[in-house]
């Protein structure tokens, strides 16, 4: 029995890359584009239109509405739309703003056309795809179920501040402790959870609903 292919939009202000994007997937037997937009408001007109993806392929640098508001209006409105970002972006603060506005996958605009078929196939089946930004381990313990390392009151409050855009230094003065003392928590997190970035700790407190999207 065959089955559907995944309905995909190519949100990218660039057209060339969007048209070629697209292209490169409607070769697929199991992927189907069926709107392209140069910017968020685009996106939603589309959508407002009864176009309704399945994995939205979403730029982070765009006019009009950008990837972070697209991500969180998606989050809002459709939640069941995977938001994939493809940004040329690397910096964790790229990476955090989006997966905290709702992005279920981070992906880089250099990656081979292998590893994006692979990453949508995957944020659809599975409902999250992260590579290199965070540790394999983390994706695998974010799935199963009743992992639920014992976590300290405070390390649940750094948690928490990880997730805005304080530096380390600015958390410590929240908290009211030294520098030294962040630093504590965070490598006893890391080492708890087997995760390596702050990146990996913010996905850690979405997914298991220590943060919740839109509540800082």
């Amino acid at each position: 029995m065959e089955t559907e292919p995944i309905q995909v939009a190519v949100v990218d202000d660039h057209t060339l890359f969007r048209n070629g994007v697209a292209a490169l997937l409607n070769e697929l037997d199991d992927i189907k584009v069926i709107f392209e937009a140069g910017n968020g408001l685009q996106m939603q007109q589309q959508i407002a239109n009864g176009l309704l993806p399945q994995v939205i392929l979403m730029d982070i640098n765009m006019p009009v509405k950008n990837g972070y508001e697209s991500a969180r209006w998606v989050a809002e409105n459709h939640p069941q739309i995977k938001v994939l970002a493809l940004s040329m972006f690397e910096d964790d603060e790229a990476v955090i703003q989006m997966i905290r506005n709702g992005a279920k996958g981070y992906l880089l605009k250099e990656s081979k056309p292998r590893e994006l078929q692979e990453a949508i196939r995957t944020v659809h089946q599975k409902g999250i795809y992260l590579n290199e930004m965070v540790s394999g381990k983390l994706l695998r313990s974010v799935h199963q179920e009743g992992f639920a390392p014992a976590l300290t009151e405070r390390e649940i409050d750094f948690l928490k501040l990880c997730c805005s855009e304080l530096t380390y230094k600015e958390i410590a003065d929240k908290m009211f402790v030294s520098p030294r003392t962040v630093d504590n928590y965070r490598d006893a997190l890391f080492q708890k959870l087997n995760i390596k970035s702050r990146t990996g700790l913010v996905l850690y407190a979405i997914q298991n609903n220590i943060f919740k999207i839109g509540k800082m």
